[in-house]
């Protein structure tokens, strides 16, 4: 007979005695269970007493976080937070230096437990801590250790970031500004700063008058703090007024960011982790809603300057460097002129620029490729206006709709999401990438163009067309423009018709009676095949990030299902394993048993305060959660797309209910057309046998791999 729900079995250890084991009851006052621990090693003063975990970071127990505690868990008997707390504080305090490197070791591992940090603020520890650092007197691993407490119990968010003063901020950054600094002293140092500026706006502004972008542009060569400078970089772009991005993009370009981070982090010799590709994800999505402000601003009609530049449009198509004939001879032309450049209002053609998005940005994308690209400006506006009417490409409409593709593609003007590390490493190569950007692309536009013999009420179509190659293109992920080019050159319009007509196979085709009866007969193999790779997915196991933990000191855990499908091991994790993490390092199990259904998204029990957070809207689509006996959960957040289907698929094929992802969906058909394609192959007429054909017992000979972004 099951024990009752209720009663869980724990092994609770004490220095130099045996472990004693019990069966705690979870509706039993915590200190009652902590005296009866006391009374079994005779030790008095059970108040003074708690209980921690003895593996894993080692958390208090409290009443809140009781029910996390699971049959088989050991523990360990701690003296109590408060307790931990004022020794703690006596102790740094202490004359003796190594009595004080010892207190303040410890400190830094329990300041990351909210129970003692509670206890620690609450004894005005933090003020303490930042004594000792504008003292200037600790140096090395002291100095070190005291950092990682201060930020540590900061980040608890108990206290406000607006209380730091101003002596302990020029320290901080004094450690930053010199030359010779200990790595671990100079990564802290920037996560506090970086900390200071995103929490705080009036420390913002305190932060940016002590440290400079080439102080932190000269850290970017040091590979162990290069993701530290960069996070700080991007906190202080982000948090910049409006009026001053402009300046310090201006800065950063001078001091060859770009170029720094092109050869040292994107071209080093690491590979990139996620952190900081996140952080290249943030400084780009940071550099191109520069764009935003031009993007929204509309042609005034009547300013003499922006209608020059129209007109400088027209001169270099038209009128080259040294025209003999004079601008009078040709005013009489100009309505002519700018039909033949392509714009809708041939009159006025500012009038095409006056709506938003995309605004200014699509003139300033047609003058550089005038400018920097002329031949092959000019080559793409007197080839269009050789063509017969009907088949010309409207050089201006098209440069002002791509314009706004692009926008759109690269979420101008849009904020960072949380968690996603999509950065594309070759708008890293160029210093006017944005530009260089749409001048590829509108070679592409004029080329499909062509290729689809387009006319004027196709124009629709050709964009949607273009959108579609530029985006495969992207995903692609070119290193560089000249890759992004060839990749560009290999989608021209019959490559995407030819993908159009594979991925929809499955829907427009193979439509007859006797073909809709063999796929209804081949569908049950295949699913079988797909629930086998998900399950034998999750039996290898999934590395996850912690939710709620700063990224750049990212805390990691671990999944992964018993090869006989019966339990769920999981852990934590000090890093993010390279391979299979084995059973024997998950203290932690669930039996399938007892899982009683998987959620997802907003319905998950972690998602439900975040989910109105712009900047959690990625998140909260790679949620989900096991509920389980009695009344637990296994909280989730995938790190892509593809392990949040595989694994909310591979949940719901242990539990047996329907696999509904995507993925799944996409494998199915995909899978399915490739074995019609293979029992169809040499058919002329097709017929289907009375009996089905023998479903193998290992369809083994199925072997697939996904590319799923």
């Amino acid at each position: 007979m099951p024990p009752p729900a209720d009663i869980v079995k724990v092994a609770i250890e004490w220095p130099g005695a045996n472990a004693q084991l019990i069966e705690m009851d979870q509706k039993r006052p915590l200190p009652s269970i902590i005296r009866e621990v006391c009374d079994g090693w005779s030790l008095s003063g059970s108040e003074q007493f708690a209980l921690r975990y003895a593996d894993g970071p080692q958390l208090y127990i409290t009443e809140e976080s009781r029910s996390e505690i699971k049959n088989g868990t050991i523990l360990r008997l701690a003296i109590s937070p408060g307790r931990a707390a004022r020794q703690l504080l006596e102790r740094i305090q202490s004359h003796g230096i190594d009595a004080r490197l010892e207190a303040l070791k410890e400190l830094a591992k329990l300041s990351a437990d909210p129970t003692f940090a509670t206890e620690f603020i609450n004894m005005e520890g933090i003020g303490t801590l930042a004594r000792l650092v504008e003292s200037g007197t600790h140096f090395g691993e002291m100095l070190a250790f005291t950092l990682t407490a201060f930020l540590e119990l900061m980040d608890h968010g108990i206290v406000s970031w607006d209380l730091i003063s101003l002596s302990f901020i020029k320290q901080i950054a004094g450690y930053v500004n010199q030359p010779m600094v200990d790595v671990s002293i100079l990564q802290r140092s920037l996560a506090i700063l970086e900390s200071m500026v995103l929490n705080s706006h009036s420390l913002y502004h305190r932060v940016a008058q002590e440290i400079t972008v080439g102080q932190l542009i000269g850290h970017l060569s040091n590979q162990e703090i290069q993701t530290y400078a960069i996070a700080l970089i991007n906190a202080l772009f982000l948090k910049a007024p409006e009026d001053r991005r402009q300046e310090m993009a201006s800065t950063l370009a001078q001091k060859h960011l770009r170029s720094i981070i092109l050869n040292h982090v994107i071209r080093g010799n690491r590979p990139i982790k996620a952190e900081m590709a996140h952080q290249l994800y943030v400084l780009q999505v940071l550099t191109f809603n520069l764009l935003e402000e031009r993007m929204m601003t509309k042609m005034d009609p009547n300013d003499q300057t922006q209608r020059d530049v129209i007109f400088e449009l027209r001169r270099i198509a038209f009128d080259g460097e040294n025209d003999p004939t004079g601008t009078e001879k040709r005013k009489a032309l100009y309505a002519k002129d700018y039909k033949m450049l392509g714009f809708t209002n041939h009159v006025n053609p500012a009038m095409d620029f006056t709506q938003t998005p995309p605004g200014m940005l699509a003139l300033d994308n047609m003058l550089y490729l005038a400018k920097v690209h002329q031949d092959t400006y000019i080559r793409i506006v007197l080839e269009n206006s050789s063509r017969e009417d009907k088949h010309e490409c409207p050089f201006g409409r098209c440069a002002i709709d791509l314009t706004r593709i692009l926008c759109e593609i690269l979420q101008v003007g849009e904020l960072p999401n949380e968690g996603c590390n999509d950065y594309h490493p070759m708008f890293f190569t160029h210093d006017r990438a944005w530009e260089e950007f749409f001048c590829i692309c509108i070679q592409l536009l004029n080329k499909t163009w062509k290729e689809m013999r387009a006319t004027s009420e196709d124009f629709n179509k050709v964009m949607h067309v273009v959108r579609e190659q530029i985006t495969r293109a992207l995903a692609m992920k070119p290193s560089s423009l000249d890759q992004l080019k060839n990749k560009l050159r290999g989608l021209s319009y019959s490559e995407i018709l030819r993908l159009r007509q594979s991925e929809r196979m499955s829907q427009d085709d193979f439509q007859s009676p006797p073909i809709i009866e063999l796929r209804e007969r081949i569908q049950p193999e295949i699913l079988e095949l797909i629930k086998q790779q998900r399950l034998n997915r999750l039996c290898e196991g999934s590395c996850f990030r912690k939710v709620g933990n700063r990224r750049r000191q990212e805390k990691f855990w671990f999944c992964r299902l018993s090869l006989n499908h019966k339990v769920l091991h999981y852990g934590d994790l000090d890093e993010s394993p390279q391979g299979e993490v084995p059973f024997e390092m998950l203290s932690d199990k669930i039996p399938v048993s007892d899982i009683k259904s998987v959620v997802t998204g907003k319905d998950c029990p972690h998602m439900k305060e975040k989910s109105a957070l712009k900047q959690n809207k990625e998140v909260l689509e790679l949620a989900f959660s096991v509920l389980y006996d009695p009344d637990e959960t296994l909280n989730f957040v995938a790190p892509n797309k593809y392990e949040y289907c595989v694994w909310t698929d591979g949940l719901c094929a242990l539990l047996g209910r329907e696999m509904s992802s995507d993925l799944t969906r996409s494998d199915l058909d995909t899978l399915i057309s490739m074995e019609m394609k293979l029992r169809l192959l040499d058919l002329e007429n097709i017929t289907i046998p009375e009996a089905p054909p023998p479903v193998p017992k290992e369809p083994s000979s199925y072997n697939f791999t996904y590319n799923y972004s």
